[in-house]
């Protein structure tokens, strides 16, 4: 389950009524997103009170981006949340989709790739490492937990992306805006290839869109609005036009259904992405989620 970081008028205690119940509940993880130029409270701040709010489930970023901080600080701020996690940390990381978080930061734009994200997430598992990477007196502490750091997943929805990555990543953290099982299911096997190729294990593959609770109507114009905020980039004819094969909207029932279809083609977990803050919402995938079992 995700956090509703992108929803409007978030306060501490509605932050921490979701963390609670994410980890009360059947889920696996509890994640959340990076967005710059935005209301969403910082990523890495969160985590610190994500870990002290927590107890069981894992958290995982989804993603956060490099290219927006200095590698060597990400690194320290992550193992850090590793530590106060003890260990439960997961990290999703990507190119971002948008400049202007770039712009907002003095990162540059240029970086926004694959090579530039890589390069990175070598100076980030030297630290982990513990190795030097200056002539300091001591390494860059503290210590992840996870000895050489927190799983890393790529955050990509391309099959170029997956097989770029399978060199540094433990698994995909993507996302499908229409829900289709049988696409996914392909960017899954190029990810296996991949992998086995590396000669490394099998991936873990992980996948996430949007939901809303509700009667087909209702349910429906909450994700539109959601997808009118949070796509704020983009002009709104274009949100408008998409908005109705985007993400999945009905009933408690209908979304086990589809979640078992993901579970059929190996799916390992779906990040389900809130489009409102309402708890109710949040206990009721629970509930449904627990039908699974």
């Amino acid at each position: 389950m995700t956090m509703p970081v992108m929803e409007p008028d978030l306060d501490a205690t509605l932050l921490r009524d979701w963390a609670r119940a994410i980890d009360d509940g059947p889920f696996s993880s509890l994640c959340w997103g990076e967005r710059i130029a935005f209301e969403n409270p910082d990523s890495l701040t969160l985590l610190g009170a994500l870990a002290a709010w927590t107890e069981r489930v894992r958290l995982v970023t989804t993603v956060v981006v490099p290219q927006l901080h200095d590698p060597v600080m990400l690194a320290k701020a992550l193992a850090t949340g590793d530590l106060l996690c003890d260990g439960r940390l997961t990290v999703g990381i990507g190119v971002g989709g948008r400049h202007e978080d770039y712009r907002a930061v003095g990162a540059d734009p240029a970086t926004q790739t694959m090579r530039g994200m890589a390069q990175r997430v070598a100076v980030m598992k030297r630290v982990w490492a513990g190795e030097k990477v200056t002539e300091s007196v001591l390494p860059v502490g503290p210590a992840p937990v996870q000895p050489g750091g927190p799983r890393l997943l790529v955050g990509t929805i391309g099959p170029k992306t997956v097989r770029s990555a399978a060199g540094w990543a433990d698994g995909l953290a993507g996302t499908t805006l229409d829900l289709d099982v049988t696409k996914q299911d392909e960017l899954f096997d190029v990810a296996r290839a991949a992998w086995a190729q590396a000669g490394k294990p099998k991936p873990h593959l992980a996948t996430s869109f949007w939901f809303a609770l509700g009667d087909d109507e209702s349910a429906r114009a909450q994700v539109h609005r959601h997808l009118r905020r949070y796509m704020n980039w983009i002009p709104a004819d274009y949100v408008d036009a998409m908005a109705p094969t985007t993400g999945w909207a009905g009933s408690a029932d209908d979304l086990v259904a589809v979640l078992r279809k993901f579970a059929a083609i190996g799916t390992d977990e779906v990040h389900l992405i809130p489009t409102s803050s309402d708890l109710d919402q949040l206990h009721q995938v629970a509930d449904a989620v627990r039908a699974l079992d």
